[in-house]
């Protein structure tokens, strides 16, 4: 005979196996990547306000990057990089859903915009070094590299988690009741485009 008494449900259970945090309201697994990003934020603080001061190189130690900037060429790369957040958005409601063959599509479109915006930067890079702008040559050449190859190297590893998600995927350990994996995966996306805008706006469009 039933006891009349209603249990909770298993938060583990009602949030796809993420733990459940009941003092933020949000899974501990969403909160994890919200304290990294935040962490992340410093990081890239630091290095913005590194290159401000620094992106004026020292009289006589050679050209600076702003004098080899291809704007238009950079605002194509970047119009791709924010238009893969639109995918990224199409992928977790597809999951949502339950679609796995829009979810994989979408997920896939996302993957291959972000690589396009990685060419974009090694081509970039490989012009800046073919016009004498080493790594090394000066303070502002060295400001730039290290804050645009940090972003780079996040949008790489963003691909590798959208690779990752899509093995998952199918190989059936990604079901609609695991939506927040892909959730999760899509802040940290969405945080690279952000982050991308503000440095876009501060290295390129910014005269120093």
């Amino acid at each position: 005979m039933a006891s009349g008494i209603i249990t909770a449900p298993d938060p583990d259970v009602v949030h796809g196996g993420h733990g459940f945090d009941t003092n933020t309201g949000i899974s501990n697994t969403k909160l994890g990547m919200w304290l990294f990003l935040g962490s992340e934020c410093l990081l890239f603080g630091g290095l913005i306000t590194t290159y401000l001061l620094y992106r004026t190189p020292l009289p006589g130690t050679g050209v600076a990057p702003g004098d080899l900037y291809d704007i238009p060429f950079t605002s194509i790369t970047s119009f791709v990089l924010l238009m893969s957040s639109l995918t990224m958005v199409l992928a977790v409601s597809a999951l949502e859903a339950g679609d796995h063959f829009k979810f994989r599509l979408w997920t896939v479109g996302t993957a291959l915009l972000g690589s396009v915006f990685i060419a974009g930067q090694v081509y970039e890079f490989t012009v800046f070094v073919r016009e004498g702008m080493g790594y090394t040559l000066n303070r502002s050449s060295s400001a730039f590299y290290t804050l645009t190859g940090f972003h780079g190297v996040h949008v790489t590893l963003g691909i590798v988690m959208l690779v990752a998600m899509l093995l998952f995927s199918f190989r059936g350990h990604l079901p609609r009741q695991r939506a927040e994996t892909a959730e999760v995966v899509g802040l940290y996306w969405h945080f690279v485009d952000v982050v991308w805008i503000i440095i876009f706006t501060v290295v390129y469009l910014i005269p120093a």
